[in-house]
């Protein structure tokens, strides 16, 4: 079950399916959207790439934010640890809105 707002990546071991991203596991950290309304399984899902998405959250403006190592979450770079894989979501442009430009590094944090 996905909600909006969610971080997705496709799920190779499972015909590509969209799932919940997560920075713990290489695989699960290549996120590749987010999603733009609720879904569940097997239901179809729209996710955005790019461009301007509202939150009903309070974001720091200017913070840089990235796939968390919460499934679906979304979190400050500054909250993953060593050994996470950073998966950078895009910028805080005000305290509810996130400029969406995901870089999908695969790369673990030092």
């Amino acid at each position: 079950t996905v909600t909006a707002g969610q971080p997705l990546y496709k799920d190779s071991a499972d015909s590509y399916k969209l799932k919940l991203a997560d920075a713990d596991v290489l695989a699960s950290s290549v996120c590749v959207g987010l999603s733009l309304h609720g879904a569940s399984s097997g239901q179809p899902l729209k996710s955005a790439t790019r461009g301007d998405v509202t939150f009903n959250s309070a974001f720091t403006v200017g913070q840089v934010y990235v796939a968390s190592v919460n499934a679906g979450g979304i979190a400050p770079y500054s909250d993953l640890a060593s050994g996470d894989y950073v998966s950078i979501l895009g910028v805080a442009t005000t305290a509810t809105n996130l400029k969406l430009g995901i870089l999908s590094s695969s790369i673990a944090k030092p």
